[in-house]
């Protein structure tokens, strides 16, 4: 039986984690060049995952299920940040340049 501060908590974690899902799809079509699309979306993206499974943690109560999800979470917080870093690291070796909006070199700045 699920008490009204843990369905409080699990609103709470799930919404933020779509929060920040939205951001991160919005960062993904807003952002000029591929390098602040990569940044954008792991950022974004790992947190958002991060808190709608803590919120369904929270859901689950102390369970196996739990647990599962618990192995679940580690896995995102340990993959997305190293996969996103390779694919950076890709374009970056491919010479893929960075669009450096605002900057003026013949002027100097």
């Amino acid at each position: 039986m699920m008490t009204s501060i843990q369905i409080i908590f699990t609103v709470f974690f799930v919404i933020a984690g779509i929060f920040f899902l939205l951001v991160g799809s919005l960062g993904t079509v807003r952002l000029p060049d591929f390098y602040s699309r990569t940044h954008a979306t792991s950022k974004s993206d790992t947190l958002g995952l991060l808190l709608i499974i803590t919120g369904l943690i929270i859901y689950e109560g102390f369970h196996i299920n739990s647990l599962k999800l618990l192995l679940i979470l580690l896995f995102i917080a340990l993959s997305n940040p190293i996969g996103s870093h390779a694919l950076a690291r890709a374009a970056y070796e491919a010479k893929l340049k960075p669009m450096f909006k605002g900057t003026d070199k013949k002027k100097g700045n």
